[in-house]
């Protein structure tokens, strides 16, 4: 899955980059402590993969000690249907947010969902 997202969140950065699209990825050791390293570390990481979007330090993104960014996006953009049943947390790495121009959030995407199955949204925005 690692594999997978990176390599193809590189391609679109590469694609749309320069249509003032951004990734902005937040690592997040919540799950599975997966990312357990330091802010650096998970940097090199990311960077073995052609990662060149802003990688942000590490957060919280779910719970008591969620960022407010997290917050204000899953309360923008629900979760919806049977995975609800689950509650409104990001439910593990990857999950993602697409956000517009103004900071609305348009849409939200579990973590099983990869990166180039969303480039159509991608591209209505721009």
């Amino acid at each position: 899955m690692t594999d997978q997202n990176y390599k193809e969140l590189v391609e679109l950065y590469g694609k749309y980059k320069s249509k003032d699209f951004e990734i902005l990825a937040f690592p997040c050791n919540q799950f599975g402590a997966q990312e357990s390293g330091s802010n650096e570390q998970i940097k090199a990481f990311a960077k073995n993969y052609g990662a060149t979007f802003p990688l942000m330090d590490k957060v919280e993104i779910n719970g008591d000690g969620a960022s407010d960014l997290f917050e204000y996006m899953k309360e923008a953009k629900k979760v919806s249907g049977p995975e609800a049943l689950l509650g409104n947390d990001v439910k593990w790495n990857f999950g993602k947010f697409l956000v517009d121009k103004q900071g609305k959030v348009v849409n939200r995407y579990a973590p099983t969902v990869n990166p180039l199955a969303i480039e159509g949204d991608i591209k209505r925005l721009l």
